[in-house]
């Protein structure tokens, strides 16, 4: 299924509905296009290698909002039940296992092949 993308930022009440089988908590875009944080830059086109063909499992960008908002303790998704505390995060959602920052260029293909 092609990776799909949450509106930008993302409502925390609007990630409780989701049905994918991976969320990956993303660094909102700049006004420039380009993801605030250098990490998330990073990873992107691993994630549309990962995600974007049809047989892949399906997967959500979930925009946690712009740096100085994603900074601040009382961002959503820092809180239950997703505490988050650094993008990118991505959290399996059948067993709530997560593969966060430099993990996810190093053991993603295994972790979705679990």
């Amino acid at each position: 299924m092609p990776l799909q993308h949450s509106p930008d930022p993302a409502e925390s009440s609007w990630a409780q509905d989701v049905k994918a089988e991976y969320l990956i908590f993303f660094s909102s875009r700049d006004e420039s296009g380009k993801p605030w944080c250098p990490d998330c830059r990073a990873i992107e086109g691993l994630l549309e290698e990962a995600f974007g063909p049809a047989e892949s499992p399906s997967a959500m960008i979930l925009y946690v909002g712009q740096r100085s908002a994603w900074k601040t303790p009382a961002n959503p998704y820092r809180a239950p039940p997703w505490s988050v505390q650094s993008v990118p995060t991505i959290v399996r959602t059948r067993d709530g296992a997560r593969l966060a920052d430099e993990e996810i260029s190093q053991h993603l293909d295994s972790f979705i092949r679990e």
